[in-house]
């Protein structure tokens, strides 16, 4: 698959927000959700909501509901002394970083197709029971919440279903290893590759 270049008011709207998806990429998993089975999407890492307008504009097109699951005070990268820190999202009473005032204005553009859940993947996996049509892996890239995210929410990916892992990179020298590893895990437990992307994978449910 060729990704076309997203939409123009989408792309617009994407280059405004803050976050980490470089344009081929976002291509990619514009054209892919748009090829996705429609029904439920869920989202593991919000941030404040770059590739949430992508997947929002698909699901918009083929009639699915997008769900955005982030606990909104940023992955390890994002706190203190790390490099992907932005000290103008720290909430200056609680002194946490704080990533939800931003995203809002993007749930409100997508207030018809998307339903954002703000709490913690470990929180909202004891309660989850949705089969999903489409589930993007893009939260906390630790070993044990990668794993602990794939392993809470893949099963519930139906036959034909597509799943999208991001920030992939096999060679440790280009990045952490956490998403790759699920990508092998996932190989090995009925899923299979269909496309690579950059640092984008995605695999199918057999």
């Amino acid at each position: 698959m060729l990704p076309a270049p997203l939409p123009l008011q989408v792309a617009a709207a994407v280059a405004r927000t803050k976050g980490f998806m470089p344009e081929a990429e976002g291509e990619a998993l514009h054209a892919h959700a748009m090829s996705s089975l429609p029904g439920t999407w869920l989202e593991i890492g919000t941030y404040c909501g770059k590739s949430t307008l992508i997947l929002g504009d698909a699901a918009r097109r083929v009639g699915s509901s997008l769900v955005t699951v982030d606990h909104h005070h940023g992955s390890e990268e994002n706190q203190p002394g790390w490099e992907w820190h932005d000290t103008s999202m720290v909430d200056p009473q609680s002194g946490m970083l704080d990533t939800l005032p931003t995203f809002r204005p993007v749930l409100d553009s997508l207030s018809d197709v998307c339903s954002a859940v703000v709490g913690s993947t470990e929180v909202v996996a004891r309660w989850w029971a949705s089969p999903l049509a489409l589930l993007f892996l893009d939260g906390n890239h630790t070993e044990e919440t990668a794993q602990h995210d794939y392993a809470a929410f893949a099963p519930f990916v139906v036959p034909g279903g597509t799943l999208l892992v991001h920030d992939v990179f096999p060679d440790p020298a280009d990045g952490g290893q956490a998403p790759w590893h699920v990508v092998q895990r996932a190989l090995s437990e009925g899923f299979v590759e269909i496309a690579r992307h950059g640092s984008l994978r995605v695999l199918r449910r057999t």
